[in-house]
Formats: C-alpha cells, sequence, structure tokens
C-alpha cells in the first residue's frame, strides 16, 4: 500500500474546513495534485483514502499542486472502514457521491457546509457498499456519447456549485 506523506505538510486530523473533496483510491498523481489545488483555493479540506495507485509524495502531484499544497488540509485515511470511522460521516456531514451512475444533476441539491463530496477511482470508480453509503449521488450532465469527465474536472465543477451555494469560508 502507498500511502507515504508529503515530508513538509501538516498532517491535520479534524473536519473544520468548510467542505471537504474525498478522493476513493485515487490512481493518477496529476489528478490528485489538481484536485489539492482546488480546494486549497477554494477553502475546502481533502481526504484521500486508500490506497492509492501512487505515492503520496510522488513529485508529478507536487507539480500539479504546485505551492499551493502546503496550507491544505489534508488527512490521508489508510482504507475505506478508517474514512467512516474517523468522523466523515458524522450528524451534518453528508457523503454526496460525484458518479456517472447518478440520476440526481449536481445543480438540483442545496449543498451545505460540512458535505463531503467523494469522487471515484478514475480507473473504476467506486465499489458498491460506497455507493450504499452516500447520501446522495449526483451526476454531471452531458452531451449524448460522453462517457465521463477528468476527477479533478468534475470536483471542480461540483465545488464550484457548492460553494456558490454556501459561499466562501475566508
Amino acid at each position: 500500500m502507498h500511502l507515504a506523506f508529503f515530508a513538509d505538510f501538516q498532517l491535520r486530523v479534524r473536519y473544520t474546513t468548510l467542505m471537504r473533496l474525498a478522493l476513493f483510491e485515487p490512481d493518477i498523481p496529476q489528478n490528485a495534485g489538481a484536485v489539492m489545488r482546488l480546494a486549497a483555493c477554494l477553502g475546502a479540506g481533502v481526504d484521500v483514502i486508500g490506497p492509492c495507485g501512487f505515492v503520496l509524495d510522488d513529485r508529478r502531484m507536487r507539480r500539479a499542486g504546485m505551492d499551493y499544497l502546503d496550507g491544505l488540509d489534508l488527512i490521508v485515511h489508510e482504507s475505506w472502514a478508517r474514512f467512516r470511522d474517523s468522523g466523515a460521516g458524522a450528524p451534518g456531514r453528508r457523503l454526496i457521491l460525484l458518479t456517472t451512475c447518478g440520476a440526481t444533476p449536481y445543480t438540483a441539491i442545496r449543498y451545505r457546509s460540512g458535505d463531503v463530496l467523494v469522487l471515484g477511482r478514475e480507473s473504476a470508480g467506486v465499489p458498491e457498499d460506497v455507493h450504499a453509503a452516500a447520501d446522495k449521488a449526483v451526476m454531471i450532465p452531458m452531451a449524448p456519447g460522453a462517457r465521463s469527465l477528468n476527477m479533478a474536472t468534475a470536483a471542480a465543477i461540483v465545488l464550484g456549485e457548492a460553494v456558490r451555494q454556501i459561499g466562501m469560508s475566508t
């Protein structure tokens, strides 16, 4: 299992940011880095749920995230079970799954402070137990014949809408 930490990160095990993005077993370090940069810029925290398909201190992820990662509220979880045990599913924290299998457009729900947006693995999405644990499953409408968006792009679209609805934390 590849769960090394960035040496210069302060790992703060807390859930105080306005919203969080949870990356379920990410495969591509550049996408994870881009999501981390997005979260840092919009005041969200990030949970990385292992195992990852890369070493978390991979230079490509650092390159994608640039210097924005230094202040990121990042929590790394060894597994989905550890993520759930950590308080991610505590009262007031809804798990909102971004999925191509969702029936509800991402614009059709009201986001709340404390929501956790869950993004699946680039190569396979999430397993059924993660689908079942989600409080909501939302999708981004796409043109006919399009299968899916890049994970970081999907995160930006949905987090942007959530921030628009609830406001920035800073």
